[in-house]
C-alpha cells in the first residue's frame, strides 16, 4: 500500500462493465514527507475520495480488484481509504 493525493479525475463514458458506477481517480504516489513519488497512476476508487484527499492506495492487483469489490477484473490499482492523519515516531 502507498499514501498519495487525489490530483483528478478521469471521465470516460465508456466502460468495461466491471468498471461500470465507479469513479476513476488519477493519484500521485507520495513519500513520507509529503513530496512526489514517481509518476502518477490511475486507480479505481473505493470510498470516495476527491481532488485534495491524502489517501490509501493499493497497487497490487488481486488486492485492488478485491478491494472494490470487482474480482476478475482488469484493476492495477484501488484508492482504499481517505487518510486523516498520519502521525510518525521521530525515535525510529
Amino acid at each position: 500500500m502507498l499514501i498519495a493525493r487525489v490530483i483528478g479525475d478521469v471521465v470516460a463514458s465508456q466502460k468495461v462493465p466491471s468498471h461500470e458506477g465507479r469513479k476513476i481517480l488519477v493519484v500521485q504516489p507520495l513519500d513520507l514527507d509529503g513530496s512526489d513519488r514517481g509518476e502518477a497512476v490511475l486507480a479505481l476508487d473505493a470510498v470516495g475520495a476527491g481532488v485534495g484527499e491524502r489517501v490509501l492506495l493499493s497497487t497490487e492487483g488481486f488486492s485492488a480488484m478485491t478491494a472494490v469489490g470487482r474480482p476478475n477484473s482488469p484493476i492495477d490499482a484501488a484508492v482504499i481509504g481517505v487518510i486523516d492523519a498520519v502521525d510518525l515516531d521521530p525515535g525510529v
